[in-house]
């Protein structure tokens, strides 16, 4: 997969019903289901007419694709493209199959699997730069960028969590493969940015 693919340490997030027309929620949502079942099939996307939602689906934003089994809720697999580089509906499509057969701390999904799991879809604002005190548990997401490291943790995590804005800050750098605490070091950026969150079941 092309593009800059991160893993997004997601929890089953809470659906958001801002920001996209439903019917844009719901034709995402098929989207990843059947990009991750083409390949696995190994058969090609078939290429689909997006219609009056052409616009909303069309438009570049980062996205990311969150798989939970419907069992238990565990997370089977979260990964997304942060960058505004695809439209939108190719931004979650790369997005489900990375998330399905790329997350490396899971193991590939099976194609006898994918029934039994459920799909999110979190569709990423622009990251904009912010200081350490403006940031916001369960309205922002965060990226933390130093020494050429980078993590990123998505909105619903730290709420999820019940972590308070300074462990967000200090997870989101253990993320990034840095101690905690980096995010007070000069030179160290932050970006924040909002997701519109949906899934399968609402």
């Amino acid at each position: 997969m092309s593009g800059r693919a991160m893993t997004g340490s997601a929890s089953e997030p809470r659906p958001d019903g801002s920001g996209l027309s439903p019917g844009a929620r719901q034709r995402l949502l098929a989207r990843a289901r059947a990009a991750i079942a083409a390949e696995l099939g190994g058969a090609p996307m078939d290429d689909e007419d997006l219609g009056e939602l052409r616009a909303e689906l069309e438009r570049r934003s980062g996205a990311f694709v969150t798989l939970a089994r419907r069992a238990d809720g565990e997370l089977r697999g979260c990964v997304g493209l942060p960058e505004p580089i695809y439209p939108l509906a190719e931004t979650v499509a790369r997005a489900a199959v990375a998330a399905a057969l790329y997350d490396r701390r899971f193991h590939p999904v099976a194609a006898a699997e994918l029934p039994g799991l459920s799909l999110h879809v979190s569709v990423l604002g622009d990251l904009q730069p912010i200081a350490a005190g403006e940031i916001e548990v369960g309205r922002h997401g965060l990226v933390v960028r130093h020494r050429g490291r980078s993590g990123l943790l998505l909105p619903q995590v730290a709420s999820d969590r019940g972590w308070d804005r300074l462990r967000l800050l200090d997870e989101t750098c253990r993320k990034a493969g840095l101690p905690p605490g980096t995010w007070r070091e000069p030179g160290c950026e932050l970006l924040a940015f909002t997701a519109v969150v949906f899934g399968e079941e609402g």
